[in-house]
């Protein structure tokens, strides 16, 4: 019976709002490590992070935008800079927040960086001089540091 109800409804998105009705709901995010030509790595200073303000930079992802695009848009809105987003590094969730977060790594371009209502500042760090930032998130810096000098993602 509740598959042929299932079947009369057409519409996909009246599908999909029922389902929502049953399961819970996550936040969607893109996470970026990107990398400078001297293997620098690009970390903001969020205003409203808790703890260490230092991270990656990271943005929620809109209705019908790619993760890439999303990710890049992002660091645009947030600090005038320009990256490429390039591969995809991890997928991570964050269980006290019904986050889902796609890690990325890709290269820092350029630009001039500009203050905005969510980041103060922005800095390339060499790997082993980084601020005070969280340990997993130094952590993933690390091994996508590794991977990039053995699999050549610097190009």
């Amino acid at each position: 019976m509740l598959e042929k109800i299932w079947r009369l409804i057409a519409s996909t998105k009246i599908q999909l709002f029922i389902v929502g009705l049953f399961h819970d709901r996550f936040l969607v995010a893109s996470a970026g490590i990107f990398f400078d030509k001297d293997d620098k790595v690009l970390l903001f200073e969020h205003k409203f992070r808790n703890g260490s303000r230092w991270g990656i930079p990271s943005g929620y992802i809109n209705s019908k935008e790619h993760p890439k695009e999303a990710l890049e848009r992002e660091v645009a809105e947030e600090s005038g800079l320009i990256v490429s987003v390039d591969r995809r590094f991890k997928i991570r969730t964050d269980r006290e927040s019904a986050r889902l977060e796609i890690l990325y790594v890709g290269e820092f371009i350029g630009g001039e960086f500009k203050k905005s209502n969510e980041v103060t500042a922005a800095k390339l760090f060499k790997t082993d001089q980084l601020p005070k930032i969280s340990n997993d998130i130094k952590h993933f810096i690390y091994k996508a540091y590794e991977l990039r000098s053995v699999s050549n993602l610097s190009g």
